[in-house]
């Protein structure tokens, strides 16, 4: 199930350190729904095609100059017009001062304005920044989240397959726990994604037949990681004679994770195999791969000029 997320203006508030020049009757309750932030320009002059009110809308000193050569009236059409849309909330940067017409139809229409000393493209691109990642597409999926040499290595399997043992295992090699049981992932852009632990269970670890286990606690705060990118998926499977599986590695396996394309392995498990060494093997496999070295194929180009070169054999 993919999930939507809001982000309260109030912890905008708090994060950039902005004062409050005006609270609107419903300040404690106004949640910002997109990651956008405008500088309205155009609308200053009238123009609303494609106006998106519902994004924080920040005046930087162009604007406010623009309108400080407009007249009172002129002022209060501006601003009338602007605010009848409904903003979330005005910011004003650079510690510019609001004009009295501004102010006014500010609590006219009921409208939030906020300043703050900082640059204007330096607080946008931070502010944008921080609300792409609140605002992500996000979901939850059953499995365990461990960093393995750099890599983020997502677990998935049948419950009670063993991935939670598989992560100890790791932990016990240096290697990092980021969550267990369930992993919440948020695709950050058309590319990525990072998983973390709901706060509830963060640096918790179920074994059966032991019960709940603090990471953090256990192996040191360095064995514990807040999030990770998942760079590779693991399906760990019951050894089945009947089935047949990749032995060369030449077919690269993908699954989709909130419409982003990420590296699976399929590995089957059998009492004897170690899977905490497989898993670190395919860490750094992935790794080369990522690198533009790719074992399988150098192996099956080998073996193919060795026919070719010796075709009796």
């Amino acid at each position: 199930m993919i999930d939507t997320y809001s982000v309260p203006l109030t912890t905008i508030v708090e994060k950039f350190r902005l004062e409050v020049a005006f609270a609107s009757t419903d300040y404690p309750h106004i949640q910002l729904t997109v990651e956008d932030v405008a500088r309205p320009g155009l609308q200053l002059t009238g123009f609303f095609d494609h106006y998106e009110p519902m994004r924080l809308q920040v005046l930087g000193n162009v604007e406010m100059s623009y309108i400080a050569k407009r007249t009172e009236q002129e002022r209060s059409a501006i601003f009338d017009r602007l605010f009848s849309y409904k903003l979330p909330a005005l910011l004003i940067c650079r510690n510019l001062v609001p004009d009295p017409q501004l102010m006014e139809m500010a609590k006219k229409h009921n409208v939030t304005i906020l300043r703050s000393p900082a640059g204007t493209s330096t607080l946008v691109s931070s502010i944008i920044t921080f609300l792409s990642a609140e605002l992500a597409p996000r979901t939850t999926q059953h499995g365990v989240l461990v960093e393995v040499y750099g890599e983020g290595i997502l677990l998935v399997g049948d419950s009670g397959i063993g991935k939670s043992e598989a992560a100890v295992e790791l932990l016990k090699r240096g290697h990092r726990l980021i969550a267990d049981d369930a992993v919440e992932i948020r695709k950050v852009n058309s590319s990525s994604l990072v998983g973390t632990s709901p706060p509830l269970i963060r640096n918790y670890i179920e074994l059966r037949g032991i019960g709940i286990v603090n990471v953090a606690k256990l192996f040191g705060m360095g064995a514990v990681k807040a999030e990770n990118e998942i760079n590779l998926v693991v399906n760990i499977v019951p050894w089945n004679t009947q089935q047949v599986y990749d032995r060369l590695g030449l077919e690269d396996q993908f699954t989709e994770i909130l419409g982003v394309k990420v590296p699976q392995y399929t590995i089957p498990i059998t009492p004897g195999r170690n899977l905490a060494v497989i898993l670190e093997v395919a860490a750094m496999n992935n790794r080369q791969k990522k690198m533009g070295y790719n074992s399988a194929q150098e192996f099956t180009e080998q073996v193919n000029r060795h026919f070719a070169n010796n075709p009796g054999d």
